[in-house]
């Protein structure tokens, strides 16, 4: 088969008009979910908790799991094996080494357990598949509004939260020290987590969700320090990405919308990465050149 003939068996934009008019609410549900994956993915990175979100999705892939298995809605069950997981992580060991122990026990269990649900499941193997890859273009209208509603309580929790948690992040030991509850936002920051790892589980499934909660944040951070910039530029990755991978989704027929949104994801990361590699290496020769300059030139102080 010629390149041609391949990428008409792939993608084909027959009425593509009618395809975003009629998924507009699924492309605001996906937008929202880019706008907290990229907020939550800042406090990933900034934690070193990537692990973390593995393993939460591991839960949640079970709890969504077990909801397709007895007929109930399956975001909810989602969402609900999701906070299990964050809690049991939150409360379970302050030192990171306990934490890391304890997500390497759920995440098997959680996996075992989706795997025995997915199992006993007699239903369209198409409704397991989409488990694993995102379905966002296949949920129903109240799904949407539970999307949406979910987003707006995390944006809502972070935006109280922003600057104390921020802080325990980045320095626990001093937050301590001046009063700041780290380990109350921790457990808050862990179930705000447990949701945002349920919804991007419907754009992008069980396997590939760390592409928003992640690579946003360490994509923005080759860019910028800044505690101002790396969260738009974060933001900005994860709706490029998943809003992005929908709309190239819907001209592929056989394609799921995962590969997209983590694609898009990738090579963002990719650009940004040479960018900043490229950024570093300036800034280091300007940093040579002026300290070459001050040993040749030493600044005399008037006695």
């Amino acid at each position: 088969m010629t390149a041609q003939e391949i990428f008409g068996s792939l993608f084909t934009f027959e009425d593509y008009g009618e395809l975003v008019a009629l998924l507009s609410n699924s492309l605001i549900a996906a937008g929202l979910l880019g706008v907290v994956g990229g907020l939550i993915s800042v406090f990933v990175m900034a934690r070193d908790i990537p692990f973390a979100v593995h393993g939460v999705s591991e839960l949640s892939f079970a709890g969504a799991a077990f909801a397709l298995l007895v007929g109930f809605d399956v975001v909810g069950g989602s969402i609900i094996g999701s906070i299990i997981a964050a809690l049991i992580i939150g409360v379970g060991g302050a030192k990171a080494s306990e934490k890391n122990a304890i997500i390497g026990v759920l995440m098997p269990f959680g996996l075992g357990l989706a795997i025995l649900f997915l199992a006993l499941y007699d239903g369209r193997a198409a409704s397991k598949f989409g488990l694993l890859t995102g379905q966002i273009v296949a949920i129903t209208p109240s799904q949407i509004v539970t999307l949406v509603v979910c987003s707006l309580i995390v944006l809502l929790v972070l935006a109280v939260i922003w600057r104390p948690l921020m802080f325990a992040s980045l320095d626990p030991e001093v937050a301590r020290a001046k009063g700041v509850p780290v380990s109350g936002l921790t457990i808050v920051f862990m179930l705000v987590l447990g949701l945002a790892v349920a919804l991007s589980v419907q754009v992008v499934g069980v396997l590939l969700v760390l592409a928003l909660l992640i690579t946003p944040a360490a994509a923005a951070t080759q860019l910028s320090a800044s505690p101002v910039w790396v969260p738009v530029l974060s933001v900005i990755f994860a709706v490029t990405a998943s809003v992005g991978g929908i709309l190239i989704a819907l001209g592929s027929p056989v394609v799921p919308i995962s590969p997209f949104v983590t694609t898009i994801s990738f090579l963002i990361y990719l650009v940004c990465r040479l960018v900043g590699q490229r950024r570093m290496k300036h800034l280091h020769r300007r940093r040579t050149a002026r300290a070459a300059d001050e040993h040749e030139n030493p600044v005399v102080f008037p006695a």
